[in-house]
């Protein structure tokens, strides 16, 4: 046997091998438990189907579903259980399905657990296999009827099991009333999966290790899903673990009044959030720097939580900015999102996936507040940034993010404040002089640098974005009605769009 991660049995499940460092100790027992439904099953015969592929012989024996059904389960993912899985269907015998022959004053619970033991060592030593999947052990539970009887099956099944060497995955459904975790401590590893049904949207579905003796792992929770082709986990992201070394450059915007509001631009390896009331361009202000970096010949990965596609594409080709020809010459990755269907540990692998083979330099997430509908509660989505974005800023990346405020004018109020995560705060604010009503632009937060502490005018035309001078004439901008404290304060000529949306 091999050194390193061979010596390991791998699960075949993409990312668990990487939640258990490599894969399962061979020749111990270890218990993979969760309520019906999450992909208890699929997870046995992807680990079976991984042994398989490497020349193992491998047994699956079942006391709880039929060879039909694991098939059937199996195809629906399109695996194909070969010659060298055998799949052992354990009944009761004939005897005790007939009424008449059951004993109706003692029960036969000492008979049928016997039995079922008996029959599964026979099959064991008739195919003397390498890996063992057990299913389930909520029946033997039941066979036994007391815990001092089940622990002591176990112990059996695990002392039977050692001595063969064998890698064994014991199933448990946890549907008795009486749920014995003795068991925990006889195995030498636990793998706990759980589903959560949220008030709208699709179900959720995370595991965690539980135990894992001898053996260093990621510990809490890790989001995964199933779909055609088996499971997938998504490991829970740690930055610490990614590092990466560049030359932290000061890049450009692409507009001059934009970069001397930034002190010159933004430093790479930083992260930039766009703050302010719907309709104040934030979209058009992170694509800008999408543009940007396509001019200095890098790639851009962009994450669209809240608007459609093709709106956006029509919209951004208005004001000079052509996504669909970016993305067709491959500078550009661009995809939608659906907050109710995607869990935040698979929206992280989609950012690391897109980071590491399309080689992404610049990472829009548009916006936070879509992202939000993917968290269970707001602190989680706090350490979630917080992960991602020193992820991303440890490869060199530099992170785009938008979040919408509550109300157009005067107080404003985010869902939910990550300004002190990023590095670069962009605020972006209406206000209304003479009768119009305006947009402004600020930089409250620059931890990379000196920026200006002025505000400058802006607005939206068919060229894209223009930035006018500081509004030094003015007083309470950032409050919505400011007082005009010079008359010959200049103010930028509103473009059409502008007066439309006046």
């Amino acid at each position: 046997m091999a050194n390193g991660h061979e010596s390991k049995a791998m699960t075949g499940v993409a990312g668990l091998d990487d939640v258990l460092s490599g894969g399962l100790s061979r020749g111990h027992v270890y218990l993979l438990e969760g309520s019906p439904g999450t992909g208890k099953t699929t997870i046995a015969l992807q680990f079976l189907i991984e042994g398989a592929s490497l020349g193992e012989r491998c047994l699956y024996i079942t006391l709880s579903e039929t060879e039909e059904e694991l098939r059937q389960s199996a195809a629906s993912h399109g695996m194909t259980l070969g010659d060298e899985i055998e799949i052992f269907e354990l009944v009761p015998p004939e005897s005790l399905l007939d009424a008449d022959q059951q004993q109706s004053l003692l029960y036969s619970s000492d008979l049928e657990l016997g039995e079922t033991t008996k029959l599964m060592f026979e099959a064991f030593e008739r195919l003397k296999p390498s890996r063992l999947v057990i299913d389930s052990l909520s029946e033997i539970r039941l066979l036994a009827q007391s815990s001092l009887r089940y622990r002591r099956q176990i112990l059996a099944l695990k002392h039977f099991f050692a001595k063969s060497g064998a890698t064994v995955v014991l199933l448990d459904d946890m549907t008795s009333d009486n749920l014995d975790k003795t068991v925990h401590s006889v195995v030498h590893g636990v793998m706990h999966l759980e589903q959560m049904t949220p008030d709208y949207g699709a179900e959720r579905r995370r595991m965690r290790v539980v135990k894992y003796r001898g053996q260093a792992f990621r510990g809490g929770y890790h989001d995964f899903v199933i779909k055609t082709g088996g499971v997938a986990v998504f490991p829970r992201l740690r930055a610490l673990e990614h590092h990466t070394n560049f030359g932290r450059d000061t890049l450009s915007s692409g507009i001059e009044e934009v970069d001397a509001l930034l002190g010159g631009g933004i430093q790479r390896g930083s992260s930039t959030l766009l703050i302010g009331p719907t309709g104040t361009g934030k979209s058009l202000f992170a694509l800008q720097f999408v543009s940007a970096a396509v001019e200095r010949g890098e790639k851009a990965a962009i994450f669209v939580f809240d608007e459609e596609l093709g709106l956006l594409y029509a919209r951004m080709k208005l004001l000079g900015i052509d996504l669909e020809y970016l993305r067709d010459r491959g500078l550009i990755h661009i995809e939608q999102l659906d907050a109710a269907e995607l869990s935040p540990g698979e929206f992280a692998h989609r950012v690391r996936d897109r980071v590491a083979s399309f080689e992404a330099k610049t990472v829009v997430i548009d916006s936070i507040n879509g992202y939000q509908a993917a968290m269970p509660e707001e602190n989680s989505l706090i350490l979630h940034m917080h992960e991602l974005l020193q992820y991303l800023n440890r490869q060199g990346v530099n992170t785009i993010l938008t979040i919408a405020q509550h109300g157009l004018v005067g107080d404003m109020k985010s869902p939910v404040d990550v300004t002190y995560l990023a590095d670069t705060v962009i605020l972006l604010r209406y206000f209304e002089a003479l009768g119009k009503v305006r947009r402004a632009i600020s930089i409250i937060k620059k931890r990379t640098g000196k920026h200006e502490d002025t505000i400058r005018e802006y607005t939206i035309g068919e060229i894209g974005l223009t930035l006018g001078q500081p509004l030094t004439g003015f007083q309470g901008v950032l409050s919505g009605v400011p007082s005009l404290m010079n008359p010959g304060q200049p103010l930028l000529k509103l473009s059409d769009e502008d007066r439309k949306n006046s």
